[in-house]
């Protein structure tokens, strides 16, 4: 059997796409249609996972995916497939144009307005295809896994190590003569290990993404570094309750700011569902940060010439010294405001939060004594409310050093407050996502023992 090999599957361009756009446009005109609009997505991926030195899955995935929406006046209805063919697409319009007689009438609605809609089309350098088939990439997580072992003996088992790569392409089109597209890969490599035995195990992982493989750490980095988290957390002690300040690493200062980024997003704000209503223009961070949205950044996860309606995506200061500017906004909830769009149908497109001086080390001196929070459990925040506790693991800090590791306990506070406590934020900017930023220092938490 010949293995699956990303770099032999074509993709469609931009012109092929535009194709089926048009027929679907002009099949809702006919219709009756006031206006419509398509999305459209085309991607491969080869998934390979390996765990204690043999091959253990391998996915091949060709997904086609199709969403077409339709307007009567205020009435909007919409329809999806995952067949491009042209009898697809009729049939997919014919049953989003009767869906719409039944819908209630939304004033609201409707395409975004021609004249926010995008122009021009970088080359934001997004596409990186990997030349990968199942034998070289199994090979690599091979290598990720074993270093992962031989980094020490302590390290007992494994949960597997994967290779993972994707290559798509996107386009979106409306009746007001918009069509636009991008094209676009993601690679990772990831492990996750076990420490002990017996009752004492304890879990943890890495893994590197980037759109670039050339980007990607190492395999052997990768394992090793698994194999670091995982035994930091051997032989874990409990707390007590207190009042102390935590530390959160990159991978989960990220999921902080995207708290906030949900807070002050359209959706939240017109249910009257965030703790950041009517909060534009407050303080609600300390002086020194600044929040901004770079979308057109080489090379970035989440860069992007357009939103997902094709409005064009611009640089702004979401944050500046610490006060909210504005909103994250797509037509939609921006009507429903009274406001503009920001460019942000489909959410933010690279988010960066400004650094400070302090390298880790540095914020452990800062802290002096404290918690290292590594992982957290559950949702656990009140978005209505800002309230906020969830379930976490750790690291003990005594006089700016790591003292143990700490396990079954509860970091607690309010968003709003927490915010404006962060003492510090760290210059190890985690760049893998769409939100970059380094470790927040922040004052003042509960920390409840279990």
């Amino acid at each position: 059997m010949k293995p699956a090999q990303l770099s032999g599957t074509a993709l469609p361009d931009h012109d092929q796409l535009a194709r089926s756009a048009e027929l679907a446009l002009e099949v809702a005109r006919r219709a009756g249609a006031d206006a419509a609009d398509i999305s459209i997505s085309v991607s491969h991926a080869l998934t390979v996972g390996v765990r204690r030195g043999e091959l253990e899955t391998v996915e091949f995935q060709q997904d086609h995916d199709v969403s077409i929406g339709v307007y009567y006046g205020e009435r909007h209805a919409a329809a999806s497939s995952t067949d491009l063919s042209e009898a697809s697409i009729r049939q997919s319009v014919a049953a989003a144009c009767e869906m719409a007689r039944y819908t209630e009438a939304d004033p609201w609605q409707g395409l975004a307005d021609p004249e926010r809609l995008a122009r021009e089309f970088p080359d934001l350098q997004l596409e990186f295809p990997w030349s990968l088939d199942v034998d070289a990439a199994r090979d690599i997580a091979l290598r990720c896994e074993q270093a992962a072992f031989d980094h020490d003996p302590r390290i007992s088992n494994s949960e597997g190590a994967g290779v993972d790569t994707h290559h798509g392409i996107s386009l979106y089109a409306n009746s007001h003569g918009f069509a636009g597209s991008h094209r676009g890969t993601r690679h990772s490599i990831d492990c996750t290990v076990l420490a002990g035995d017996g009752d004492s195990l304890e879990r943890d992982y890495d893994y590197s993404s980037a759109r670039n493989p050339e980007a990607l750490a190492s395999p052997e980095a990768i394992g090793r570094a698994a194999a670091m988290r995982c035994l930091r957390r051997m032989d874990p002690q409990k707390l007590s309750t207190r009042q102390v300040p935590v530390l959160f690493e990159p991978r989960l200062a990220r999921g902080l700011i995207a708290r906030f980024v949900s807070a002050i997003s359209g959706g939240a704000l017109y249910r009257k569902a965030s703790f950041l209503l009517d909060s534009a223009g407050e303080q609600l961070f300390p002086e020194f940060i600044s929040i901004s949205e770079r979308p057109h950044l080489h090379a970035a996860q989440g860069s992007a010439a357009f939103d997902a309606e094709g409005v064009a995506t611009c640089d702004r200061e979401l944050v500046e010294a610490g006060v909210l500017t504005g909103y994250v906004l797509s037509s939609y909830s921006a009507r429903r405001l009274g406001l503009a769009t920001t460019g942000n149908a489909g959410g933010t497109h690279n988010l960066l939060v400004s650094a400070g001086g302090l390298d880790f080390d540095g914020l452990l001196k800062e802290m002096g004594t404290g918690l290292i929070v590594t992982e957290m459990m559950g949702q656990g925040a009140n978005m209505l409310t800002g309230d906020y506790s969830r379930g976490a693991a750790g690291l003990w800090v005594e006089n700016g050093e790591i003292a143990y590791p700490v396990e079954e306990i509860t970091v607690a506070g309010n968003l709003r407050d927490m915010f404006r406590a962060i003492r510090a934020v760290g210059s190890d900017i985690d760049r893998m996502g769409n939100i970059q930023c380094g470790s927040l220092l922040v004052d003042g938490m509960i920390v409840a023992g279990g």
